[in-house]
């Protein structure tokens, strides 16, 4: 007779400040880095208004994702969360999917990224750049969460000093930059601004993406209940503020199209604004776009192994390896699919394909607590909670966000 009860189990070891920096590291990792010059190129000067937007629609969100946290603190967020909604299995089937989808061609995505700033220092063809990218940052996510957390950290940190010291050269090279900030907000009767800007908005939106992955994590977060909606927060505000100074910055002092033209525009930035070799501020480029990898495939691996553990896909997936306490089985189908993606989907299309899908599920998260909040289910004692208007405008943001271009031109 087999006794359960020695099933290896995930290990709680994640406080708020790895969980904090693992916000942040995918977050980061996976946007700026790489999609800066895609959305100047659409919204212009008024960049950094679209991440602004693409800001307020994942705030909605994220105090969702606070609230379900603690209601229900299980790996595969998303998908219990619309389970606990609707109930349906078909449902909370395809929303997990859709997540592990998404997380897979983000990393893929990602990983594109990484590759066009290696290649500024290696002369290697980019599928076998990829191809080295991808699988060592699978063999990482696979050793321990700890392990991984703590790596992804340590790169977070150092991304984000990157950042700061384009932020500040912006600043020194331009004093009156700060002055000019409302600038970067079109009017409200300017139609074709704000056409950029609403489109411009769904690939920053893709930016922003990360601060709900720290939900897959709650089975290996100390306290969860009271750690992750702090997390939740602290990761997106932090996220937006960073995000809208480089972006300002960046379409202030290099021209639109040349943004638009590299591969590296980080790079270019930092050279066009202190005079330096962008040898440096690549280097932490790829470290920011290593680490959004290596969170993507912790997460998706996360959201397969939730869904085994509730019966959804085969029992196989949820296996821990009893060495590091991870889902390896998982870890190395979600690492095998994101490599595949990387090397035969084009950039822009893993872009926008991850941003719709994660709008459309994130707006049945929000009407899930919707449901949940007018049945009257009641919460544990201690958990975070919101009044029911906000996922409720979190249904409506998300929707406008994947179709307000259209009613505005």
């Amino acid at each position: 007779m087999t006794d359960n009860s020695k099933q290896p189990e995930l290990r709680r070891v994640i406080g708020l400040p790895l969980l904090v920096l693992y916000g942040l590291g995918i977050t980061i990792g996976a946007g700026i880095y790489v999609l800066i010059g895609a959305a100047a190129e659409t919204a212009g000067i008024y960049a950094p208004t679209a991440f602004l937007f693409a800001a307020l629609v994942m705030g909605f969100s994220a105090l969702s994702f606070a609230e379900f946290s603690g209601r229900i603190p299980q790996s595969a967020g998303e998908a219990v969360y619309v389970d606990a909604g609707f109930g349906w299995n078909w449902l909370t089937l395809v929303t997990g999917l859709l997540i592990v989808f998404s997380a897979t061609i983000a990393g893929a995505a990602i990983s594109l990224g990484c590759a066009g700033y290696v290649e500024q220092l290696l002369d290697l063809p980019r599928p076998v750049i990829v191809a080295i990218i991808v699988l060592l940052m699978g063999a990482l996510a696979a050793q321990g969460v700890q392990e991984s957390v703590m790596f992804a950290g340590i790169l977070t940190v150092i991304e984000i000093l990157g950042l700061l010291v384009i932020i500040g050269a912006g600043f020194l090279a331009e004093p009156d930059m700060m002055r000019d900030l409302p600038a970067s907000v079109p009017a409200l009767s300017d139609t074709t601004a704000l056409t950029g800007v609403f489109a411009a908005a769904l690939i920053a939106f893709f930016a922003f993406i990360g601060f709900d992955d720290v939900v897959n994590l709650v089975e290996e977060t100390k306290n969860p209940s009271r750690t992750m909606p702090w997390a939740i927060m602290i990761s997106l505000v932090a996220v937006t503020v960073i995000y809208f100074l480089v972006v300002y910055v960046a379409v202030r002092a290099v021209p639109i199209d040349d943004l638009a033209g590299s591969d590296a525009p980080v790079g270019l930035l930092f050279e066009r604004l202190t005079g330096l070799s962008p040898l440096s501020i690549t280097l932490v480029a790829i470290v920011a776009t290593l680490n959004g990898v290596v969170i993507e495939i912790i997460m998706a691996s996360r959201v397969v192994y939730g869904l085994g553990r509730k019966g959804r896909v085969p029992s196989w997936f949820s296996a821990v390896n009893a060495r590091t306490r991870t889902p390896l089985n998982a870890t190395i189908i979600i690492t095998g699919v994101m490599l595949a993606a990387a090397l035969f989907v084009p950039l822009d299309a893993l872009v926008e394909l991850t941003s719709q899908i994660i709008l459309f599920v994130f707006a049945l998260v929000n009407l899930s607590l919707v449901v949940v909040k007018l049945r009257g289910d009641v919460p544990p004692e201690g958990v975070f909670t919101i009044p029911i208007v906000v996922p409720m405008i979190g249904v409506v943001t998300c929707l406008f966000l994947l179709i307000g271009p259209l009613f505005i031109g």
